[in-house]
């Protein structure tokens, strides 16, 4: 367990960094009076996302493999930074919806409907607890995977 400790730590974080996130997605209004904003401000979090693959995987070189790290390893470490980020990405998922952000959902769907981006029924599918922890139960790792790969590029050294 000592030996993904630092990834679990930064899975961690990068969940509590995610739902800071949406405290201040719903402070800025952007979950119901600016919410015509929502779907380009809250794509600024990927800067987030990054900066935390970058710095867990500066962390892992440093104190995990003496200032030397392949791409494999980085890499590897960054996909099990993803596997911890997954698996709690439904209870952050919850939290956001349930606590943060209540009113999310009945928001989206009236504002989707009246731009007519989308019927009722439509809305009603895709906008609903059910639907976003499966979206983002497959968007986590298809994005981890490849932030991991990215960065693991920038963050090897022999």
């Amino acid at each position: 367990m000592k030996t993904i400790a630092i990834e679990i730590k930064w899975a961690i974080l990068f969940i509590i960094l995610q739902l800071i996130w949406m405290i201040g997605e719903r402070l800025a209004g952007l979950h119901d009076e600016n919410i015509d904003k929502h779907p380009i401000v809250t794509n600024f979090f990927a800067v987030v996302a990054i900066a935390v693959y970058v710095v867990a995987l500066l962390d892992k070189r440093k104190n995990s493999f003496g200032g030397k790290m392949t791409w494999k390893q980085g890499f590897i470490s960054g996909l099990i930074i993803t596997a911890g980020v997954t698996l709690l990405t439904p209870l952050s998922q919850y939290i956001t919806i349930a606590l943060i952000t209540p009113g999310y959902f009945k928001n989206i769907i009236t504002y989707s409907v009246s731009i007519g981006k989308m019927s009722q029924e439509a809305a009603e599918a895709y906008f609903n607890m059910k639907s976003y922890i499966l979206q983002s139960v497959i968007f986590a790792p298809v994005m981890g995977v490849v932030t991991s790969a990215i960065v693991a590029l920038f963050t090897k050294m022999k």
